[in-house]
C-alpha cells in the first residue's frame, strides 16, 4: 500500500480533481459538439463520474 505525506496526497488530490474536469468536459459537453442526438445515459454517467472523481479527489486533499 502506497502512504503518501500531505503534501503530495494533496498534489495527487488536485491531479484527481483535474481528472474529474477532463471526464466532464468529455462526456457531458462532447455531447453538444457532435451531429449525433443527445444521450441522456452518457450526460447522467459523465455527471457521475465528476461527483465520485471531485469527492475522492477532496477527501484525498483534506476537505472533505
Amino acid at each position: 500500500m502506497l502512504r503518501l505525506k500531505p503534501r503530495p496526497r494533496a498534489v495527487f488530490g488536485e491531479k484527481v480533481l483535474d481528472l474529474a474536469n477532463f471526464a466532464a468536459a468529455a462526456l457531458v459537453f462532447g455531447q453538444f459538439v457532435g451531429t449525433e442526438p443527445l444521450s441522456w445515459s452518457v450526460i447522467v454517467v459523465g455527471v457521475a463520474f465528476w461527483f465520485g472523481f471531485a469527492s475522492f479527489g477532496l477527501w484525498l486533499m483534506g476537505a472533505w
